[in-house]
C-alpha cells in the first residue's frame, strides 16, 4: 500500500506530539488526539465564571445619585445644624449661656452680698440682693493665691479653686 496523497485532509501530529503523549500518560491523562488546527482542550474539571459585568448608562446614573444623595444629606445636615434656631448649634449656644449665667451668680466679686451654701463642707457663695433676709456676708476681699489667709478685719473666709489652675480667697464681713 502506498501513503495517501498530502492534499487530503487528515489529521497530522503537530511536532513534538509523541512526548505530549508520553507527559499525557505519565500523570493519568486520557490520550485523546485533536484535529489539526485546534489547540489541545485542558481535561479535568473546570471552574464556572461569575457573571459578566456590563456597564450601562443607567447603572451609572443610579451610581451618581445614590453618591449626590449621601453628600447632599451630610450638606444639609451641617447647614440645619448651624442655621436653624432650633437646631443643634442654637441649642448648644444656649446651654453654654445658662451655664455660664448660672455660674456668675457663684462668683461674688468686692462689695457684692452672699449665702454661704454648706458653710461647714465645701462652702459656695451665691450672690444676693443686700436688702434680702437672705444676705449673710458681704464681700470684703478678693485673694489671688493658694495659701492667702484673710486678715482679722473678716469674719469668714472660702478658698476657691477653679480646675486646679485658678486659686484664690474670698474675704467676707457680716451684713
Amino acid at each position: 500500500m502506498s501513503a495517501p496523497p498530502p492534499y487530503q485532509n487528515q489529521p497530522q501530529q503537530p511536532y513534538g506530539y509523541p512526548q505530549q503523549q508520553q507527559q499525557q500518560q505519565q500523570y493519568g491523562y486520557p490520550q485523546q488526539q485533536q484535529p489539526y488546527g485546534y489547540p489541545q482542550q485542558p481535561q479535568g474539571p473546570q471552574r464556572p465564571q461569575g457573571p459578566q459585568r456590563q456597564s450601562s448608562p443607567l447603572r451609572g446614573l443610579i451610581t451618581a445619585v445614590i453618591v449626590l444623595a449621601i453628600f447632599g444629606g451630610g450638606a444639609w445636615y451641617v447647614w440645619d445644624y448651624n442655621t436653624n434656631p432650633h437646631g443643634g448649634k442654637a441649642k448648644k449656644e444656649a446651654a453654654q449661656a445658662a451655664r455660664a449665667e448660672e455660674n456668675k451668680k457663684y462668683d461674688p466679686q468686692v462689695g457684692d452680698c452672699v449665702k454661704v451654701h454648706d458653710p461647714q463642707g465645701e462652702p459656695r457663695a451665691e450672690i444676693v440682693d443686700c436688702g434680702s433676709a437672705e444676705a449673710e456676708y458681704k464681700t470684703g476681699d478678693k485673694l489671688f493665691g493658694a495659701g492667702e489667709r484673710c486678715g482679722s478685719k473678716f469674719d469668714y473666709g472660702i478658698h476657691v479653686s477653679i480646675r486646679h489652675s485658678t486659686s484664690y480667697t474670698l474675704c467676707f464681713t457680716k451684713v
